[in-house]
Order: C-alpha cells, then sequence, then structure tokens
C-alpha cells in the first residue's frame, strides 16, 4: 500500500471497467468486487471516482475495512488516515467508554500497577484469542474449542475466575502481570470486565461459565482432600468441564421446592438420584454436575459424574446455543455417598455460599456491556446522518446518552465501593454483610441495563433490531440482557432480599 494518488487520478475510474474510490484518505480499487457487493452494485457506482469516507460510515462499521483490506491499493497524496483502527489491548479514547479508573486525567484509590498489567494483558488476551472464536460461535451455535480452553488454562485465567484464594497460591497468571498471592477481588472485576468485551452474550457463559459457580462447591465442601486436588486439577487444566445443576422446572429462586431425590442404598454406600434439571448453563457438554438434591430431611449437594442414567439435552434460547444450556434427567443414577458436598440435608448452605461471588461477577460483567453500547451509542451519533445533520446535534439523542452515561457511571461506582468491602472483609463477614448490599447492586445495574438497551435500539432505529451491520452489537444486548436480569437471582428477589437484610438492622428510630 506504498503507492500515492492525486484525488485527480481517483476521480478519473469511474467507468464500467475501472471503480476506485476513497476512505478516510485509502485508495480502494472495487472493480472486481462489485458483483460480490452484499449492498448491491448500485451503491458503489455512486461514489465511483469519489471521497466516499461519509457514505461508507452511514452505512458500515470500521471493520469491514480490514476484512477487505486488500482491495485497498494506495493512499492520497498528502493525506493520512485519520480513524483510530484499534490494536488488540488499546484503550478506548471516546469518552465514557473506559470506567474513570482507566482515563489518563482521573485518578483512583483502587487500583495499583498489577491492576493495570492485568487489564492490559486481559484485553491483549481477549481482543486476540476470544473475540475472534466468540464472534464465530456465537453465530454457529458450536461449543468452545478446546485449544482456546488450552490457552485460558495456561494463562491461569481459569484459575482467577473463582476469584481470591489459596487456589491461586503459586499460579503464574497471565504470564506474571500479576501474582496469585496478590490476587484481590478488583484483580477479579477487571478478568471479569475485560473477559466480556468479546460482545457475545452466549458464547460467555458458554466460555465455562459453569465452572465458575459450580467448582467452588468442591473447593469448599468436598472432605476427601485428594479426591478434591485431583477434581481441580482435572478442571483448572481443561480436560473436564463442571457446571452447577440446581434450578428445576419446579423450582428457580425458590431453591427450597427442588424435587430431584437422592435415596440411600440399605447399605449406605450410594445415593440413586432421580428427577430432571432446567436451564442448566453448560450442562450439554459438562463431565460433572454439582446438582441439587432432596435427601430425607432436606436439601443436600451431590457431583454427579456423567455417565449411565445421565441424559442432557439442549435448550433453546434467546441467545446462543454455544452457552450450551441444558435440561437433564437423570434417571436412577447411582452415586457413591464420598460425592456428598457438605452435610447431608445441609446443602442449603452450601447452595448459598457462592451466591455473592456469582451475583457481584454477573454486575460486573453487566454494567461492562452497558459501557459498550454507551461507546457505540456515542460513535453511532456522530457519524450517522439525519435530515441533513448528524444525530448527535439532536437534543433528544443528547438527552439519552445523558441519562445512560450517568447509569453506567454510578453503577461502576457502587460496584467498586462494594468490591473494596469484599477486599477488606473475610469471606463470612461478606456473607454476613454482603448479601444484601449485592443483591441491590445486581438488581440495579440489570435495571440500568433495561433502560440503556432501550434507549440504545431508539438511537440505532431498525439497525439496532439487526443481528448484522452497524447495530449488531446493540441487538445482541437488547436480545440477551435480560439473562442477567434473571440467573442468579431475579431482580424481584434480589430487592426483597436487599431490604429484608437491612430490615435486620433497623434500629428503633422514630421520625
Amino acid at each position: 500500500m506504498s503507492k500515492t494518488f492525486t484525488k485527480a487520478e481517483v476521480a478519473k475510474h469511474n467507468t464500467e471497467d475501472s471503480l476506485w474510490f476513497i476512505i478516510d484518505s485509502k485508495v480502494y480499487d472495487v472493480t472486481d468486487f462489485v458483483d460480490a457487493h452484499p449492498g448491491g452494485e448500485s451503491v458503489l457506482r455512486q461514489v465511483a471516482g469519489q471521497d466516499a469516507t461519509v457514505a461508507f460510515y452511514n452505512l458500515h462499521r470500521h471493520e469491514v475495512l480490514a476484512k477487505y483490506e486488500d482491495l485497498c491499493i494506495g493512499t492520497i497524496e498528502n493525506e493520512k488516515p485519520q480513524v483510530i483502527t484499534p490494536q488488540p489491548g488499546d484503550l478506548s479514547t471516546v469518552p465514557y467508554a473506559e470506567p474513570l479508573w482507566l482515563t489518563p486525567q482521573y485518578k483512583s484509590p483502587y487500583y495499583n500497577e498489577s491492576h493495570h498489567r492485568l487489564r492490559k494483558a486481559m484485553r491483549v488476551f481477549t481482543d486476540t484469542y476470544v473475540t475472534p472464536e466468540a464472534q464465530a460461535r456465537e453465530l454457529d451455535g458450536k461449543f468452545i474449542s478446546q485449544e482456546l480452553v488450552e490457552r485460558m488454562s495456561k494463562k491461569g485465567l481459569l484459575h482467577m475466575r473463582l476469584g481470591p484464594g489459596k487456589h491461586l497460591h503459586g499460579v503464574e497468571l497471565m504470564d506474571g502481570a500479576v501474582r496469585g498471592e496478590e490476587y484481590d477481588y478488583f484483580h477479579d472485576m477487571i478478568a471479569a470486565q475485560e473477559s466480556v468485551r468479546a460482545n457475545a452474550r452466549g458464547f460467555q457463559d458458554g466460555q465455562l461459565a459453569g465452572m465458575i459457580i459450580g467448582l467452588p462447591c468442591v473447593m469448599n465442601y468436598m472432605k476427601d482432600e485428594k479426591r478434591k486436588k485431583a477434581l481441580m486439577d482435572e478442571v483448572f487444566s481443561g480436560k473436564k468441564y463442571m457446571c452447577l445443576a440446581i434450578t428445576e422446572a419446579f423450582a428457580g429462586s425458590d431453591v427450597a421446592g427442588l424435587r430431584t431425590t437422592a435415596t440411600k442404598t440399605p447399605d449406605g454406600k450410594h445415593y440413586i438420584v432421580n428427577g430432571t434439571k432446567k436451564w442448566i448453563t453448560n450442562g450439554v457438554f459438562c463431565d460433572y454436575f454439582i446438582t441439587g438434591v432432596k435427601t430425607d430431611k432436606g436439601l443436600s449437594v451431590l457431583i454427579i459424574e456423567r455417565g449411565e442414567g445421565v441424559e442432557t439435552k439442549p435448550i433453546k434460547t434467546s441467545y446462543s446455543p454455544a452457552a450450551g444450556t441444558a435440561y437433564i434427567t437423570f434417571d436412577n443414577v447411582k452415586v457413591p455417598v464420598g460425592n456428598l458436598l457438605g452435610e447431608e440435608n445441609k446443602g442449603i448452605y452450601v447452595i448459598l455460599s457462592n451466591f455473592n461471588h456469582e451475583r457481584w461477577t454477573m454486575a460486573c460483567a453487566t454494567i461492562r456491556q452497558c459501557r459498550t453500547i454507551v461507546e457505540e451509542c456515542l460513535k453511532w451519533s456522530h457519524q450517522r446522518l439525519v435530515f441533513g445533520k448528524r444525530l448527535i446535534e439532536q437534543p433528544v439523542i443528547r438527552q439519552k446518552l445523558a441519562k445512560m452515561i450517568a447509569l453506567v457511571e454510578a453503577n461502576q461506582s457502587w460496584l467498586e465501593t462494594v468490591t473494596y468491602q469484599m477486599c477488606h472483609m473475610p469471606y463470612k463477614q461478606q456473607a454476613q454483610h454482603l448479601g444484601g448490599p449485592i443483591g441491590l447492586l445486581k438488581m440495579s445495574i440489570t435495571r440500568a441495563a433495561h433502560e440503556i438497551a432501550d434507549e440504545a435500539v431508539q438511537i440505532f432505529g431498525g439497525r439496532g433490531l439487526t443481528q448484522s451491520g452497524m447495530g449488531r452489537v446493540v441487538e445482541m444486548f437488547h436480545r440477551t440482557y435480560k439473562f442477567d436480569a434473571i440467573l442468579g437471582g431475579s431482580e424481584e428477589v434480589l430487592a426483597d432480599l436487599g431490604v429484608r437484610q437491612a430490615m435486620r438492622q433497623m434500629p428503633n428510630a422514630k421520625l
């Protein structure tokens, strides 16, 4: 692409036999591409020999140019491209596209150099390896590749997703970006937020989300230390997959309503499990199921290995089949009593123990996705021409953007406040004091997502309802944001939890 041309030279190429145009000071020869152009031949002929920059960005995403870079034959003499082409790991310079702590002119007391190193390493990894596969799998519905799982394992990403703890000690994380011993909840937040920037909600859950909520039950409640280590090594290495199987058609947030049963054999050596589970993330391709069951006097949790009597079927939901969402049938499944996690009939404590981290992780991810939508809308409103001027020049559009920005920044700030408390509270204190605030935080963020998704579609119009092209990111978010409002506890249940926990601390105060 070392050749240079004058605009006059380009203008000559506007014939049937030669069709050139300019986009951002680059010259494109589309003579042999005319018949293959998805938008038809006439659109290209309308800009033949001209500077098509404004027309192009009114119809296409910048990434399209990378796809067809072989059509670029040179640049305009004495001109340089002005549009930013992001490279793997780059921070966005669009206002509010990054949280304030990543914006050079702002400061934060929460982050140190290790957090910045991890952010950079995570973004390079996501941009380079995750995003290309995520976009492909979101469309074709295939599951995550073993190659990507192994890459994540070697980088310590699978370990990191369980949050801070001894399981990280001695593990090299992202090629030394941070030591396992210093990994805190702000590092955890960074890992969660950077990993969702691939903008593929189904693949996001298919990227072993089941492990995040299933493996902690093994790590914290399995009594056989040798077996625990073997299981954790299998999962952390990516050789085996694990999911959490609690929800049923009969019981979602109402965990006490489970109907799957586990009855002990007469010799007391096994449980016989019968029942069904529904909407189980990663269940289609998992090897181990951390399963909530009814035992004789209460709830219990068992590790059930895929085998005889275990059948999984995919469930079609609003997002991609890449998530591996499953309907599971347990038909007289024989499970060793050694697979019991925690105490028999006290499984509710096992189930509840990981809710805070699960809900907090979902809050981290959702507010990051909201921020991406704000960036998409800011870019679109600056490049889209309507009634002869840019969208951003319409006061009603600026009002919508103001609302979206305020919701994102307020909730990110609350998230950081809660995260700081998590860094300074032992796990038991977190369970005692943060269950309510985290529930309210997740509810607030998913309500914000509702408002942001709605406003974004209004800004993008029909493109916000189209799964390809300019509005594909907005369309995906609008179609899938409700997963976070339901999974991990619905908004209504979490709102009630937050207020009920506050009521317990209510003094005898009067107006």
